[in-house]
């Protein structure tokens, strides 16, 4: 299978190009620094937090079976950088005629507003008594712009024309791949504070050949 993945020197990236990799698939990695790839791993550079246009993304996308995005801004200052992404993105899939698109955001964006969702629920349902009250606020604070942006980016995916599955990861840990995990399709998953970063990879790999997943936010959390 051929897959362009989107912010591969990331945590969860890198974690899906050495798993790509392992099971065979042609993988071309959008980087900002494509130096930075390991050896023998194809690399187009884009940085999105400057880009202009989608131009560059069409020899990544040229022939994909899927786009992969595990973007993530590199600081508070960088707030915006998915959204400004998907808008490049999206037409960039549609130039090259690419249809799936699975996209990384995060578990409190349901209760985060944004143009399309402008009163969203105060509060998810599946969150534990610790983290509702007191981890939560915190995580909130100190990410609200950056869940901000990950609304916004969910709205630009779901009103799309592609067959997309987001999927919201809760606090990522720097583990390796243990396979364990739980996922629930169109909630987050009850009482999920953690998973490793190697596992959100593992699902996004697996979940492209999932057709219950199209047009469906997933949880996903041990």
């Amino acid at each position: 299978m051929k897959l362009a993945i989107l912010g591969a020197t990331g945590g969860v990236g890198s974690a899906l190009v050495t798993q790509a990799i392992e099971r065979g698939d042609d993988v071309t990695a959008v980087v900002r620094s494509p130096e930075r790839l390991p050896a023998g791993v194809r690399g187009v550079r884009m940085d999105f937090a400057t880009a202009t246009g989608p131009e560059p993304l069409g020899p990544a996308f040229a022939g994909a079976h899927a786009v992969l995005c595990a973007l993530g801004p590199r600081s508070r200052a960088e707030a915006g950088v998915m959204t400004s992404a998907i808008r490049l993105v999206l037409p960039a899939m549609r130039t090259a005629d690419v249809r799936r698109l699975v996209v990384v955001s995060a578990v409190p964006v349901p209760t985060v507003p944004s143009p399309e969702r402008p009163d969203p629920p105060s509060r998810d349902p599946e969150e534990g008594f610790i983290m509702r009250n007191v981890l939560g606020p915190i995580v909130r604070k100190a990410f609200w712009d950056s869940y901000l942006d990950l609304a916004e980016m969910e709205d630009l995916v779901r009103a799309s024309d592609r067959a997309w599955t987001i999927v919201r990861p809760p606090r990522l840990l720097n583990k390796p791949l243990t396979g364990r995990y739980r996922t629930r399709v169109g909630a987050n998953v009850r009482g999920g504070r953690s998973i490793p970063r190697a596992d959100v990879a593992h699902f996004l790999l697996a979940t492209i050949d999932r057709p219950e997943t199209v047009g469906q936010t997933v949880g996903i959390a041990t």
